[in-house]
């Protein structure tokens, strides 16, 4: 395939792992390499030593830090999104089976949000037996969600009865005083939407959690790029 070299910047554990995946699909690790690899999501400035055509792939990239170079987003590539929110769900319900006192097998789950994430999470919990209820507040979503067999809710008189609840809608949805303390709340939005100290907030859990599968799919991202001649 030609020589395809790289370098990488930060720490995260999923970046090592993304640059050993890169090396068996044949790229070569190169310090003064074209390609910079960064964490996803991307939370520091980097513009210390680039070359003027460097090119800079990582998550939620502030471009304008960067001037005329190149920025690939990963956070904007929907096959990588898509992976990454089943990813992400199973470490949620890693977490939430870890905390609870009993199986997720009849247990009453609530999951607020109907996006990538919410999907990823409503049939994998299904598979593994629990009683969820989906809170939706488009009536389409609402209607598809029926037809696929959920229990569906508009309102949250009945918020208590859960065992465990897991947002994934970014924006304030529900009050501390609404929930029981021994409830399992799993806040997986970009913005926190449960309120309250006993909250697990679980932003960027493949990185924290599954590192070696997120370094997996940040490689195959760069890699199936490369393949289609984005980069």
């Amino acid at each position: 395939m030609g020589q395809w070299k790289f370098r990488t910047a930060g720490t995260a554990k999923a970046l090592e792992y993304a640059a050993e995946f890169l090396k068996e699909a044949g790229w070569i690790y190169d310090a003064n390499a074209k390609y910079l690899l960064l964490p996803v999501p991307t939370t520091q400035d980097h513009r210390e030593n680039l070359r003027c055509d460097t090119v800079l792939i990582g998550g939620n990239l502030d471009t304008s830090l960067y001037g005329d170079r190149k920025c690939v987003d990963l956070l904007q590539d929907p096959f990588y999104l898509a992976e990454n929110a089943s990813i992400t769900a199973y470490c949620a319900v890693r977490y939430a089976e870890e905390k609870l006192p009993v199986i997720l097998a009849g247990c009453p789950v609530l999951i607020i949000g109907w996006g990538r994430i919410g999907k990823c999470l409503g049939q994998l919990l299904r598979n593994m037996g629990a009683c969820v209820t989906v809170f939706a507040r488009k009536p389409e979503d609402r209607a598809t969600l029926t037809s696929l067999g959920y229990s569906v809710t508009s309102i949250f008189d009945d918020i208590q009865h859960f065992r465990v609840i897991f947002n994934t809608a970014p924006t304030p949805m529900l009050s501390e005083y609404l929930l029981r303390p021994d409830q399992i709340k799993i806040d997986l939005a970009s913005v926190k939407g449960i309120a309250g100290d006993d909250v697990v907030w679980a932003r960027g859990l493949p990185g924290k959690d599954a590192p070696e599968s997120s370094g997996r799919l940040i490689a195959a991202t760069i890699d199936r790029l490369r393949k289609e001649g984005s980069l």
